[in-house]
């Protein structure tokens, strides 16, 4: 997604765009350095005389801080029209953790609780959904091309897909793990966990590191087409396995 940020995304922004990507941008940077503040200010008044040094260090640090955000958002607002940086998209996925969590867990207390293979299921197909976004938008790329002018828009709505995806499979998946697993073996099967997830991000760059082979042999579309139909019919025969499952679970909920 990175590789499509670069080269085939439309970064640069004027008029009402550019307006609309200050203030998102402005607010996503300022309000959590005031909440991050507040709590610093909260720390020093409880641990300022006994950690004078290390809090009047931190508190300088914390302002050069301020004055490089200031600096930023100051030359942002000086520009005739902004290119966004390719890795800037990398902070979305962070955004929406933050700002959907709270309404995943409201599901995950009510009556409408999916069973845990369900969450896994609907977390695939949510991933799929999030690179059918990115198959539309490269659906005007060319065979072949090197880059391309593809809206914005598509890779926010992969971005927040694929974390929608992230949230019910992460958490879900942690704490199932610490269920199912036996007391003794519990250490062990979280390795386990981070080390598929490792094995996953390693393929998934060597895919990536694919692109310019599939997408010359066929095109940018077909390639996110891939990743499109396989979570999908993943999720899809996770949700038909909800009744084994759920057997070999012996009630644990």
């Amino acid at each position: 997604m990175t590789i499509f940020a670069k080269d085939y995304t439309d970064r640069i922004l004027e008029g009402t765009g550019k307006v609309i990507f200050n203030v998102v941008n402005t607010l996503i940077t300022i309000i959590p350095m005031l909440i991050i503040s507040f709590v610093l200010a909260k720390l020093f008044g409880q641990t300022f005389k006994k950690y004078s040094m290390g809090n009047i260090v931190l508190a300088f640090g914390f302002l050069l801080i301020w004055g490089l955000v200031i600096y930023m958002l100051s030359q942002q607002y000086a520009e005739e029209k902004s290119e966004i940086p390719a890795t800037w998209f990398g902070i979305l996925n962070s955004l929406f953790i933050i700002s959907l969590a709270p309404l995943v867990s409201k599901i995950w207390e009510s009556k409408l609780n999916p069973p845990a293979t369900v969450k896994n299921g609907i977390g695939m197909i949510l991933l799929g959904i999030g690179f059918a976004a990115l198959a539309i938008g490269a659906s005007s790329i060319p065979q072949g091309a090197k880059v391309a002018q593809v809206s914005l828009i598509w890779l926010v709505l992969a971005y927040l897909f694929h974390t929608l995806g992230e949230l019910f499979i992460s958490p879900v998946g942690l704490s199932y793990v610490s269920k199912l697993v036996p007391g003794r073996m519990i250490g062990i099967m979280f390795g386990i966990w981070y080390l598929a997830i490792a094995i996953g991000n390693k393929l998934a760059g060597s895919i990536g590191g694919e692109i310019d082979k599939i997408t010359a042999k066929y095109d940018m579309q077909t390639f996110f087409l891939i990743f499109t139909l396989i979570p999908m019919a993943l999720g899809v025969f996770i949700i038909l396995l909800t009744p084994v499952i759920r057997k070999l679970m012996h009630g644990i909920r």
